[in-house]
């Protein structure tokens, strides 16, 4: 016999699965491996090169930025 938190676990899923809701499984980075900072820093920076190098986007940007202070 499952035990009581099994129980109200499987009782809860039921409960969603009858709502039209289904279980899915995400895998994500592991942020305490080796290395996974200076891979997040690597990224930024080269995100922020292209960014800086876009102009239509850095237009869009300020675009966005005005509306806001004109708000």
């Amino acid at each position: 016999m499952p035990s009581n938190t099994a129980a109200r676990v499987q009782k809860h899923r039921i409960s969603l699965r009858d709502s039209g809701l289904r279980p899915i499984q995400i895998w994500v980075p592991d942020t305490r491996a080796p290395g996974f900072t200076e891979e997040c820093r690597r990224q930024s920076r080269l995100v922020a090169v292209a960014d800086r190098e876009d102009q239509e986007l850095m237009s869009f940007l300020d675009s966005a930025l005005n509306d806001l202070a004109d708000s």
